[in-house]
């Protein structure tokens, strides 16, 4: 499994958080894990990878809707689509607490995931906001 698809798997369980809030992480993780068949289920260090950046970003989640407040323009955190906004929220988590993963590549995986499972301007949506997030020696 690569880090893309191990990311995927992230942003699909924080995806399903925006309609389970409350839940149990840990259970949800579990419950989100148990569709896969044993060759398909994430492993090592990519499960390791998964239940850090789920855990990471729920944990931060607060801090991190504050920071994508500040970079919306005429939009407001509920208008964002579900989607979209576990995107920005993973991604903005990656950039500002995981120190080996290079802000450009949390972006772009950030916009490909967007323009996967969201709307046709998500991805440009998605850059937009992430762009404020780069940092100086990056640019």
């Amino acid at each position: 499994m690569t880090r893309s698809e191990a990311r995927e798997h992230v942003f699909r369980i924080l995806f399903e958080t925006e309609f389970l809030p409350g839940q149990d992480i840990d259970e949800l993780i579990n419950v989100y894990l148990e569709n896969f068949s044993e060759e398909e289920m994430p492993k090592g260090k990519e499960l390791e990878f998964i239940r850090r950046e789920v855990k990471g970003t729920l944990s931060h989640l607060d801090e991190i809707d504050e920071k994508i407040k500040g970079s919306l323009r005429g939009w407001s955190l509920k208008r964002i689509p579900r989607c979209d906004r576990a995107i920005l929220r993973l991604a903005i988590y990656e950039i500002e607490n995981e120190e080996g993963i290079p802000a450009s590549v949390s972006i772009n995986e950030a916009i490909e995931l967007a323009k996967r499972y969201s709307e046709a301007s998500s991805g440009s949506f998605v850059n937009g906001v992430l762009a404020n997030f780069v940092p100086a020696e990056e640019k």
